[in-house]
């Protein structure tokens, strides 16, 4: 996938405020309950040689929110984050030590809901090579890079499902060489491929 053509992609999306996309799409009436907290994440998209890739951290097992689980480096904004744009830059060098220097912000995906009581922005940014990864090693067990092309193929979102509350919950899945990518990332990956597969508006 060309990389002008996601940036003119990306940067003419504008993120519906009224409607939210989140875990209650695909599970009417499992809405979180109460107030929720705004976060933020980075969708990094790798300019490798052959071909873009996304990366994705793993989280550990020892993580107060969603252990073990696959995400994006991300997390709560901070009063001293401006913007979600911010929190998101900070969250991914204290996460993966991936500087902001290599980082080329091109737009926002829409805002996601987490049963868990998250509200949050994904900001997209372009990364060139060579970086230096420095995981934190209390937050990450793995950081990884999916090609672009594969999470892109429509084929691969598989809908999956399992108990949760004595109720049957369906969610996004994309499996990948050993790695279960579900839930909210995957969630926010098929917003990713919905956005980039939008009729391009005719020029004037």
């Amino acid at each position: 996938m060309d990389p002008d053509f996601i940036r003119q992609q990306i940067a003419a999306h504008e993120p519906n405020i009224h409607v939210v996309r989140g875990d209650h799409n695909l599970n009417p009436g499992m809405d979180p309950n109460g107030p929720l907290t705004p976060a933020a994440v980075l969708v990094p998209l790798i300019l490798r040689d052959d071909g873009i890739t996304v990366l994705l951290t793993q989280r550990t097992e020892q993580m107060a929110k969603h252990p073990g689980q696959i995400s994006f480096p991300g997390g709560h904004v901070d009063a001293i984050d401006t913007d979600a744009e911010a929190t998101a830059l900070r969250e991914t060098e204290e996460e993966v030590g991936l500087a902001r220097k290599h980082i080329e912000l091109i737009g926002r995906l829409d805002n996601y809901v987490i049963r868990t009581g998250f509200l949050v922005t994904p900001v997209v940014g372009i990364v060139r090579p060579p970086f230096d990864i420095e995981p934190d090693t209390y937050e990450v067990e793995e950081v990884f890079e999916v090609p672009m092309h594969f999470l892109m193929d429509a084929k691969n979102h598989e809908r999956h499902s399992r108990a949760f509350k004595g109720q049957n919950r369906e969610f996004y899945a994309m499996p990948f060489n050993g790695h279960y990518i579900w839930g909210a990332t995957a969630g926010m990956i098929v917003n990713l491929h919905d956005i980039l597969n939008k009729p391009r508006k005719p020029v004037l």
